[in-house]
């Protein structure tokens, strides 16, 4: 992907498109959950698209989800209150710099209402989150070092082309499994990239 007239290039990391591969993964965590609950901030820009891949992957898995809008923390507060309510089984949290920003407060409330949850970020599951899948950060700021090296050798930004991540990470956090009372598929720590005992 190049933009038109511009000179600029940067990563995607694939946020939107990831959704729906972290609620599959979220559903074979919690095989009994009979809804999932979906986070999701309407003032960041790509909400639209990732929310309509979580949409779609949800009707492929015959999954029940239930949207919650938050963008600033009051509003966090008030849509755990609204997962009490409506007893939600597990929740994917929504991407975007908003909720990795809010990500203590997070872990926080989803450990205090017992609900299971997934993140785009791996540092959510080291914070004490259940599981985390995304790309990964760390890959992705090596190949912007890398393209920040081109660009001060003298090649143009806008001949550069936006990368993609090739690297993703999915991160279980087995305490916070037992703590929740839930067992973790087999299949599933087969592919964990980082289980936190």
């Amino acid at each position: 992907m190049r933009l038109p007239g511009g000179n600029a290039t940067g990563f995607n990391l694939l946020s939107g498109e990831l959704g729906a591969k972290r609620l599959a993964l979220l559903h074979e965590l919690v095989p009994h959950a009979k809804t999932i609950a979906v986070l999701i901030n309407p003032a960041w820009p790509s909400s639209a698209p990732w929310q309509a891949g979580v949409e779609a992957a949800a009707r492929a898995l015959a999954l029940p989800i239930q949207l919650v809008e938050a963008n600033n923390e009051r509003d966090i507060d008030g849509a755990f209150g609204t997962l009490a309510q409506s007893r939600a089984d597990a929740l994917l949290v929504g991407a975007g710099p908003f909720f990795d920003s809010r990500r203590d407060q997070l872990v926080a409330l989803a450990a205090k209402t017992g609900i299971p949850a997934a993140y785009e970020s791996r540092t959510a599951a080291l914070a004490g989150g259940l599981m985390s899948y995304g790309a990964s950060i760390a890959a992705g700021y090596y190949q912007l070092g890398v393209y920040a090296g081109r660009v001060l050798k003298g090649e143009r930004p806008a001949d550069m082309p936006v990368m993609q991540p090739t690297t993703f990470e999915m991160v279980i956090n087995l305490k916070t499994a037992k703590a929740l009372g839930l067992t973790v598929p087999p299949t599933l720590l087969a592919r964990a990239d980082e289980v936190i005992e």
